[in-house]
């Protein structure tokens, strides 16, 4: 006998039939927020979401991701979301500014909606480092949004 023996546990489901899901990518940096929103949209598809139940939004950077999320979590017509971006440092504090604020922003509209939205945007050093997690950030975000939809379903 283990000691979580009698307990309930919520298994991991990553069936993504039915789902609509909104994806917002920011365009600056936008060979980044490319390569992010390519593996996202193939990782989500290979779970089983219809190309057709998908839906994707451009914004001009980083600051504007929460606000469209926030529109789009309200409007009733998502499951979930997925925030993708790159916010690369500089040589100002406008990294911390634009870093710290977007994910805020987004973590309130989730929290505000209870519309689950995976925050893909990544913040790096440079270039290389966001080329080097594109991919697997983008596929994070697949899994992330359809294992938590299908998990709040259940735990409701």
């Amino acid at each position: 006998m283990t000691q979580y023996d009698n307990m309930e546990e919520i298994e991991p489901d990553h069936r993504g039939d039915g789902l609509r899901i909104g994806i917002v990518v920011g365009r600056f940096n936008q060979d980044i927020g490319d390569g992010l929103l390519s593996s996202c949209t193939a990782e989500l598809v290979k779970f089983g979401v219809a190309a057709k139940d998908i839906r994707i939004v451009t914004v001009p950077g980083a600051l504007e991701i929460p606000l469209v999320l926030q529109t789009m979590a309200r409007s009733g017509k998502f499951h979930a979301l997925v925030a993708l971006g790159a916010v690369i440092r500089g040589e100002t504090y406008h990294f911390e500014i634009v870093s710290n604020e977007s994910c805020a922003g987004i973590t309130r509209v989730q929290l505000d909606t209870g519309i689950p939205i995976a925050n893909g945007i990544l913040t790096t050093e440079d270039d290389d480092q966001a080329t080097a997690r594109m991919a697997q950030k983008g596929a994070d975000c697949a899994l992330a949004v359809v294992e938590m939809v299908n998990l709040l379903r259940k735990i409701k």
